[in-house]
C-alpha cells in the first residue's frame, strides 16, 4: 500500500510543476503584447515644436497681435494706437507706414510671445516687465532724437531710472494725458506728490484750473539749465517768459529781483499773498534792517505828524503800504518809495 501512495505523491508533483510552467510561458507572451499598446500611444502624442527664436517676427503683423490685445479699458486700448500719428499709412517714419513693422517696431520680434504667451518674451513697455528703463526707452529715442529729447541721457528723470512709457501713453483713446495741458499735472503729481499739495494752497499758478502746465516752466526731456530743469537757462529767465513787465530795464532796479526770484517769491504755492516766501515786513527785514523805521504791519492804527488829526492810518501790509513798487521803478517818486 506504501508503494501506492508514493507513487499518488509523485504524479500529483509532475501535475503541479507543469501548470506553473504553463503560467510562466503564458505571462512571457503577454508581456510584449502588454507594452506595444504603451509604445503606440507615445508614438501617436503631439510633438511640442520648439519656440520660435527671440528676433523671430510674427507672420500677421498687427494682426497676430490684435487677436489677443483687443481689450479697452480707461487707460487701455488696443485699436488706439491707430488714431495716433504712429499709424499714418503714408508716412514711412511711422510704424504703420509702407514697409513698417506695425506692432513690432516699438515692442520688437513677436513671434515668441505670441507663442508661448509669455510677457517676458516681447518689451511690453511696462514698468513691471522684465526690461530695463533703457531697454523700454530703445525703441521710442530711436525715432524721437531731436529737441529736447537730445538732452534726455543727461536728466534727471533718466538718471533716476524713469523710461518713457512710464510718463507717455500712446494705446489710450483719449490721446497721451501727458500731452494735454489740463491732465498732465496728474502724471507729473504721480511722483511729486509735494508740488500737488503747494498748487491748492490759496496762492499759488493756475495749474490746477488748466491753464498752466508744468512743461511751460520745465523741460522734463533734458536741462537748459542746472535748476529744476527749467525751459530757460535761468530762474529769472523762465519768470520773465510770462512776467516781462518784471524783466526791465529799469532806471531804478531793486537788486534781488534781478539777482533771483525765488528769494521772495516760491514758484509751486503759498499760503501767502503774490507766493510769497513770507509776509512782509518780515521778508524784506530779510535785507533791510528795521532800526528807527516803522516797518510793522500796522492794521487801522495811527502814526503822529499825519492828516489834520495828527495821524495817519494804514492797513495790513507792512512795508508794501508805502513802498509799492518793490521790482523797480522808472519814476523818481517810485525811487525814493523804493529805499
Amino acid at each position: 500500500m506504501a508503494p501506492a501512495i508514493g507513487g499518488a505523491l509523485l504524479a500529483l508533483a509532475a501535475l503541479l510543476s507543469g501548470t506553473a510552467a504553463q503560467a510562466q510561458t503564458a505571462a512571457a507572451a503577454s508581456a510584449p503584447a502588454a507594452a506595444a499598446p504603451a509604445s503606440g500611444a507615445a508614438a501617436s502624442a503631439p510633438v511640442r515644436a520648439p519656440l520660435p527664436p527671440r528676433d523671430q517676427y510674427s507672420a500677421k503683423g498687427a494682426d497676430t497681435c490684435l487677436e489677443c490685445h483687443d481689450d479697452v479699458t480707461a487707460t487701455y486700448s488696443g485699436a488706439a494706437i491707430f488714431k495716433t500719428k504712429h499709424a499714418f499709412r503714408n508716412d514711412a517714419r511711422a510704424p504703420f507706414g509702407p514697409g513698417g513693422l506695425q506692432c513690432e517696431a516699438c515692442h520688437g520680434p513677436g513671434a515668441r510671445h505670441a507663442r508661448s504667451k509669455n510677457p517676458d518674451a516681447i518689451n511690453s513697455l511696462k514698468s513691471t516687465s522684465s526690461q530695463t528703463p533703457k531697454e523700454r526707452s530703445q525703441p521710442c529715442l530711436s525715432c524721437h532724437q531731436a529737441g529736447a529729447r537730445i538732452g534726455w541721457h543727461a536728466s534727471a528723470h533718466e538718471r533716476s531710472n524713469l523710461a518713457c512709457s512710464d510718463c507717455h501713453r500712446v494705446h489710450q483713446d483719449h490721446g497721451d494725458p501727458v500731452l494735454a495741458k489740463t491732465s498732465q499735472p496728474d502724471v507729473c503729481f504721480t511722483c511729486h506728490r509735494q508740488k500737488r499739495a503747494d498748487f491748492q494752497k490759496t496762492s499759488a499758478h493756475p495749474v490746477r484750473f488748466g491753464l498752466m502746465s508744468c512743461s511751460d516752466c520745465h523741460g522734463v526731456h533734458g536741462p537748459t539749465s542746472n535748476t529744476a530743469l527749467l525751459v530757460k537757462p535761468s530762474l529769472n529767465q523762465t519768470c520773465y517768459s510770462c512776467h516781462a513787465d518784471k524783466r526791465g530795464p529799469l532806471l531804478w532796479e531793486h537788486q534781488p529781483v534781478t539777482e533771483d526770484c525765488s528769494l521772495c517769491h516760491t514758484a509751486h504755492g503759498s499760503v501767502r499773498q503774490a507766493l510769497l516766501t513770507k509776509s512782509p515786513p518780515l521778508l524784506c527785514q530779510q535785507c533791510h534792517s528795521p532800526a528807527g523805521h516803522p516797518s510793522f504791519a500796522l492794521t487801522s492804527q495811527s502814526l503822529p505828524g499825519g492828516g489834520a488829526g495828527g495821524s495817519i492810518y494804514l492797513v495790513a501790509g507792512g512795508c508794501t503800504n508805502c513802498h509799492s513798487q518793490v521790482h523797480g521803478s522808472n519814476h523818481p517818486a517810485g525811487a525814493k518809495l523804493m529805499r
